[in-house]
């Protein structure tokens, strides 16, 4: 028997496997492990081992009364609303082998990448009190990568195996590698949760969808400081236009019956 050597690849999904004399580019085939879930339009079936779930802005700036938001007079109840839902949830998706990413706000320090329209929204009169600003609070610099604003706010914990990816726009696959990282995970399924749900969570969903990508959202684990037709209309858009909604009880119980067909 030839005797085997090392995996080369960035994770056991996606591998190489060097042998004696040879190098094996075949990946590991991993079984298909069937969940159903009761969504809208329509009831789904998939593949929990290509599935992967994606945390939007679930981060100090946007959900912590010492954030940026509660700071310039936002009423951040409703971004809160997800945490105690994600913290139920997440360790189902982890038990059932479903990768976490979490995907936050966290420019750079000098914001050489960010053009002035996306400075403009946080910053609408250029009077520096937007993108990399310091809180009065002492939580860091506004959407700063690295400062404590820019964390994963307090009642969730990121597990060690969870992934996390820094965005600069509205939408997470923008000036980032997250759509790499995706494939190297080798997943062809997106759960999406997190805030704004209309804003970030729907840009973010709406380019996976246009780079084939198939998109669940999970409807009590997103949430939105807009106005509520807001979210009325990401959820209708999403079952119309991109993919398809649903609550995380059904998920869970999706995860709970999923198995090899």
């Amino acid at each position: 028997m030839t005797p085997s050597r090392g995996l080369i690849g960035p994770n056991s999904r996606n591998a190489w496997r060097a042998e004696a004399a040879s190098v094996r580019l075949a990946r590991t085939v991993r079984p298909p492990r069937l969940a159903t879930a009761e969504a809208l339009p329509r009831a789904v079936v998939f593949d929990l081992a290509a599935t992967a779930v994606i945390v939007v802005d679930m981060q100090t700036d946007f959900c912590h009364p010492d954030g940026w938001l509660a700071s310039i007079g936002v009423d951040i109840t409703p971004a809160r609303a997800p945490i105690p839902v994600l913290a139920d949830l997440l360790p189902h998706l982890r038990a059932a082998g479903v990768p976490v990413i979490w995907l936050n706000w966290g420019n750079r320090p000098d914001r050489a990448n960010l053009p002035p329209g996306v400075l403009h929204v946080y910053d609408p009169d250029g009077t520096g009190v937007g993108i990399g600003a310091p809180l009065a609070s002492g939580a860091g610099r506004v959407l700063e990568q690295g400062s404590p604003s820019a964390a994963v706010v307090a009642g969730l914990e990121p597990a060690t195996e969870d992934l996390h990816v820094s965005k600069y726009r509205m939408s997470g696959f923008q000036d980032t590698e997250l759509d790499s990282v995706l494939r190297n995970l080798r997943v062809d399924t997106l759960l999406f949760a997190g805030v704004n749900a209309d804003q970030c969570v729907l840009a973010t969903l709406m380019d996976a969808a246009n780079l084939g990508y198939d998109v669940l959202l999970v409807e009590d684990a997103t949430a939105t400081t807009s106005p509520a037709f807001c979210r009325d209309a990401t959820l209708y858009n999403v079952r119309q236009c991109f993919g398809f909604t649903l609550t995380a009880d059904s998920l869970r119980r999706g995860l709970t019956a999923g198995s090899a067909p």
